[in-house]
């Protein structure tokens, strides 16, 4: 699986109301593959871990942004994890 394909995942999750509504209902990072395989793309569970970790390991500097209201820079891929 390719940064293309998580990109492809994410901007098809955020045109599709039904694949946001399976996306909540779950954190399991298997769920969240299979999602994704049925939507037609190759996200393995262990990619979708990775970018949890990635969400989790969030500055300081990027919270305060968010929490402040500073811009509209996107520092998570998947709001729905």
């Amino acid at each position: 699986m390719s940064e293309e394909q998580l990109k492809a995942f994410w901007e098809a999750v955020q045109a599709d109301p039904s694949l946001q509504e399976k996306l909540r209902a779950t954190t399991d990072a298997d769920s969240i593959a299979s999602i994704a395989k049925e939507a037609g793309f190759e996200i393995s569970a262990d990619e979708v871990k990775e970018a949890q970790a990635e969400l989790s390991s969030v500055s300081d500097e990027q919270l305060d942004g968010v929490a402040g209201g500073k811009g509209k820079e996107t520092w998570c891929r998947f709001p729905y994890w």
